[in-house]
């Protein structure tokens, strides 16, 4: 079971203090947070309503669409719902992904190749396959966009157009 542990289950939890529900506030279609009372523009799911086990697949669904920051947001509640187990790491990087994607979309050359590059460090020494993904592959496409940020964030220049990748499934 994916994120199990000693006394893990895996399941859609209740918030623990520590844990607390996203206060809910109006987004852009990418994200970036909106004024009090503007109209939200980004729907997401409830992500802690969920298990660890449908976040993941709903993230690999989100991410392969194209909504990097409901990506990034579905593996940042697996993240959480996997504390203390062998898992919690490779979240926090696949979540790291979607961030970094995410700001590849907003123009920030800078916020995409730091969380390119922490995303790979943390997915990169997995070993493949790993809870459904092609983790080699998804690291050779992702570590070239990486290095093309970092050198155009080095150029002051903003990040170049790039295909991000889909999530490669391990057959």
């Amino acid at each position: 079971m994916i994120g199990s542990s000693a006394g893990g289950d895996g399941g859609a939890r209740s918030p623990t203090p520590q844990q607390r529900p996203k206060a809910e506030r109006p987004r852009d279609e990418l994200g970036r947070p909106l004024p009090a009372g503007a109209a939200n523009r980004l729907e997401l799911p409830d992500f802690d309503a969920l298990s660890l086990e449908q976040n993941h697949v709903l993230a690999m669904e989100l991410f392969d669409a194209g909504n990097y920051f409901g990506a990034h947001e579905a593996w940042e509640t697996c993240w959480q719902q996997a504390r203390g187990t062998d898992d919690e790491e490779f979240f926090k990087g696949l979540s790291q992904l979607g961030a970094g994607y995410t700001h590849y979309r907003r123009g920030n050359a800078h916020g995409a190749q730091t969380l390119l590059g922490r995303a790979l460090s943390r997915i990169g020494g997995r070993g493949s396959p790993h809870l459904g993904i092609d983790v080699d592959a998804l690291a050779s496409a992702v570590a070239p966009h990486a290095a093309a940020f970092t050198r155009a964030e080095l150029d002051g220049a903003s990040p170049p157009e790039v295909a991000p990748p889909l999530i490669p499934r391990a057959g």
